[in-house]
This record gives C-alpha cells, sequence and structure tokens, in this order.
C-alpha cells in the first residue's frame, strides 16, 4: 500500500496540471467575445458653414435642408474635383445602403480598436446598443480624409468598420478602406462568418 502512494500523488498533480493549462489556454482565448481597445473619440459635422459651397452641387436636390441622401455621395470619383475619392463601391453596398436618405445631423463617434480576430457578431455582442451609426456619419470622417490623410480612419491595408441600417432597415455592415487611388466601400451582412482582423478600427455611438 505504501508502494502504491507516491504513484497516486504523481497523478493527482498532473491531471491538477493539465486542468491548471487547459484553464490557461482558455482563458487567453477570451471565449467568443471580441475584444475592443477603446481609443478617441471623434466629434464630427456636415452642416454647411455660411458660404460654404453645396457637395457635391447635385445635393440641391435634397429633400429637405438636413437630409442626407447617400446616392448623391458615395459615387466611385476619384477626380481631383471629388468631394471624396472613391475608387471604388461594392455591389452589395449600391444595392442595400446607397439608396438611403437619413437626418445630416452632428454626430459623435467612438473609436476602438479590434486586438484579435472576430466576427461582426462577437463585435456586435460587445459594442451593445451604441454599436449603430449611420452612411452620413461615413460620410462626415470620409470628407475629413477625402484624399488619404491622416485622421481617424485608418489609411493602411486594415479596414474600418461600421454597423448601419440598409433601406430595408436591417443591420449590416459597412466597410471602408484606402485603397492608395481613393476609398473602396464595401458591406457584408452581420451574420457572415468572416473574421476581421486584428487591428481593424471599429467605429460606434
Amino acid at each position: 500500500m505504501r508502494g502504491s502512494a507516491p504513484k497516486t500523488w504523481l497523478v493527482i498533480v498532473l491531471a491538477a496540471s493539465s486542468f491548471s493549462a487547459r484553464a490557461d489556454e482558455n482563458k487567453s482565448d477570451g471565449g467568443s467575445s471580441a475584444s475592443l481597445a477603446p481609443r478617441a473619440r471623434i466629434e464630427c459635422s456636415l452642416k454647411r458653414k455660411p458660404g460654404e459651397p453645396l457637395d457635391p452641387p447635385s445635393t440641391a436636390a435634397i429633400p429637405g435642408p438636413e437630409s442626407f441622401v447617400a446616392s448623391q455621395h458615395f459615387r466611385e470619383d476619384i477626380a481631383p474635383t471629388a468631394a471624396v475619392k472613391i475608387s471604388w463601391l461594392g455591389a452589395t453596398f449600391a444595392r442595400r445602403f446607397a439608396v438611403k436618405v437619413e437626418a445630416a445631423d452632428d454626430t459623435s463617434l467612438q473609436t476602438h480598436v479590434l486586438n484579435k480576430p472576430s466576427s461582426a457578431v462577437q463585435i456586435l455582442g460587445e459594442l451593445g446598443p451604441r454599436a449603430e451609426s449611420k452612411l452620413a456619419d461615413i460620410w462626415c470622417l470620409l470628407k475629413l480624409q477625402a484624399n488619404g490623410e491622416s485622421g481617424a480612419l485608418q489609411t493602411s491595408s486594415v479596414p474600418n468598420l461600421f454597423f448601419v441600417r440598409d433601406s430595408m432597415g436591417d443591420l449590416g455592415v459597412v466597410d471602408a478602406l484606402w485603397g492608395g487611388a481613393g476609398w473602396e466601400i464595401g458591406a457584408s451582412p452581420v451574420g457572415s462568418q468572416r473574421p476581421w482582423t486584428p487591428g481593424t478600427r471599429v467605429f460606434s455611438h
């Protein structure tokens, strides 16, 4: 009986070590939630200052003085005169989002940086109700970096993410990426399993 005691003790120690290693692994993985690190809050306004020309000229037809017609702003145009250089618009974005009309209010957006690969659902789970923003918010930020200047939006190969409701009222993911010649604007369903890479910048209210 004495001879079996050290073996039993060894088995207990090994089992405890294995359990501890698994616990540490699960802890480092962070479970299924996204890992967002908050950064600066950004203030932006689309309201025209006295004496400032309408931008673009076609906005004279906007229904209401404080309305934002997405199709009159989000257009592929990399000419020097473009209000915002946009080199590509995704088909999903054009179909689901570019047809929207929104209120052009002042906005305050919170920036976050993604620390590990996460799906849109995981990011939404962490942000909660404050996740939603508007196309007008995105355009407001784009105007501040119309030619790829540095600012709140990243201009590297890592995307900027927004959660926006489409023309049918369904929440979707809009991503903006500076492609060198202009901004590339895409959209995807919230339920997509695509993992967004670490370093992705996420915007919320």
